[in-house]
């Protein structure tokens, strides 16, 4: 980097010019910004699609929630499946529970580097540049560095915080009248802890959780929503001229409860380079909103689909902490992680060739019989309820998953406290997204006690 973060007063003050003089990212051969093609697995039946052809990172499926079968198809007859031309390339599913810990324990073979989803990162994109996109000693050092603000100290201080929060939020609801649960709800909670995780002004908050989107938006795909590689691009910018300002304000004032002093002053990343600052931000936005975002929308959905554990829970209010596990397994809010293999290496019988893409299918492995007692059930009292992979594991373990486990815990409390029934009253939206594994829309109506 230049000499522009020697120094408080100066630390990243061309943050703009330094931005635009990076080298882009080399191009891959994937496809980019054409529609996918369909590929005829919505509506079709799992059991008699052609093994070959099925590709699981097709968003489509994820948007009309039909991906469930395919998984189950792919453990039972090839849980390490080939997908020779999908829309981001050729790349191997890993679909098992105990196969994809096998990835995550050789991160020499199974590398982080090159990317973490099934697409390549496009030009602009600095999520090749964050710790979850590295395997060695500079990644446990970034990963060391933020901890603390999620760590069980800054918890402690925390839980108070997100439960008044988590209160007004509820208190400012309508009763009997049908609303939208992420917005009002998940979006909110969960911007407003990240905000307080940055300590970042809460009347821009929503800011937080735009960047977060669009980081994870393929550019120039269909729809009302899609954005040109040079919006998003200006987005990614704004982003970091936003945190620029806050880090050149707190560089060297001995601040540790924000995730921008603890990078600021932390002594791997102070001299860190716009493109990684950037990425960490991403990353730590990213991984902050669409976990827990995601699982408060589909615990809301898993327990108005599963009417008996409702009851359960209305019962005994104490499987508060195991629903809480049980809701991020079901949901899986983020699919996939992806690895790239580094060596010519052999997973379930199958020959994996260096540069070859592995994905590991998170959402398939939570549902894994043979990892997972009863897998396919939703059960808000298991013994071992935190015997999933939603978080990951090992070295690139979720570093906030404590605190989106809070989030999810305190709201639930609360809402105990105060209604009888959260309601679904329509089909939620889900995100076309083989990533996140999301909703954008859940219509609720909340019940008086």
């Amino acid at each position: 980097m230049s000499q522009t973060v020697k120094t408080e007063s100066v630390a990243f003050a061309n943050a703009d010019d330094a931005w635009s003089k990076l080298p882009p990212r080399p191009s891959t051969p994937q496809v980019r910004g054409e529609t996918p093609k369909p590929t005829g697995q919505v509506g079709a039946d799992p059991e008699t699609f052609p093994l070959d052809q099925i590709d699981p990172s097709d968003g489509e499926l994820f948007a009309a929630n039909e991906y469930h079968g395919y998984f189950a198809r792919l453990r039972r007859d090839d849980p390490v499946h080939w997908t020779p031309d999908s829309h981001f390339g050729g790349y191997w599913s890993i679909t098992k529970f105990d196969d994809i810990v096998t990835v995550e324990k050789d991160p020499d073979t199974y590398s982080s580097a090159r990317a973490i989803t099934v697409s390549d990162p496009l030009p602009d994109s600095p999520m090749d540049s964050s710790f979850i996109s590295m395997d060695g000693p500079t990644q446990i050092a970034h990963r060391k560095t933020v901890a603390p603000a999620v760590g069980p100290r800054n918890l402690k201080r925390l839980e108070p915080i997100i439960r008044d929060r988590v209160s007004d939020i509820l208190d400012g609801l309508p009763i009997g009248e049908t609303f939208d649960w992420v917005d009002r709800v998940s979006v909110e909670l969960t911007t407003s802890m990240l905000a307080n995780l940055f300590d970042f002004p809460y009347e821009e908050q929503r800011k937080l959780t735009h960047w977060s989107d669009i980081t994870t938006t393929q550019p120039n795909l269909p729809g009302p929503d899609s954005i040109t590689h040079q919006e998003r691009h200006a987005v990614l910018l704004e982003c970091l001229n936003h945190f620029q300002g806050l880090w050149n304000e707190r560089k060297g004032k001995g601040r540790t409860g924000d995730f921008v002093s603890l990078l600021a002053d932390g002594e791997d990343t102070k001299d860190m380079d716009p493109r990684t600052f950037l990425a960490t931000l991403v990353l730590l936005i990213v991984g902050g909103n669409d976990t827990t975002r995601n699982s408060i929308s589909g615990g809301v959905l898993a327990m108005n689909e599963n009417p008996l554990e409702y009851d359960k829970l209305r019962n005994d209010p104490s499987l508060v902490t195991s629903m809480t596990s049980e809701m991020i397994r079901w949901q899986t809010p983020l699919a996939h992680m992806r690895r790239t293999c580094t060596r010519e290496t052999e997973l379930g019988g199958k020959r994996i060739a260096a540069g070859d893409k592995v994905v590991m299918w998170y959402a398939s492995a939570n549902r894994d019989e043979t990892a997972i007692e009863r897998a396919n059930e939703f059960l808000i009292d298991r013994a071992d309820h935190r015997n999933h992979l939603s978080f990951g594991w090992g070295r690139h373990f979720c570093v906030g998953s404590r605190i989106a486990e809070l989030q999810v815990r305190v709201l639930w409390e609360e809402l105990l406290e105060r209604y009888s029934n959260v309601e679904v009253v329509g089909p939620p939206v889900r995100t076309r997204s083989s990533f996140v594994n999301g909703f954008l829309e859940l219509p609720v109506q909340l019940h008086a006690r």
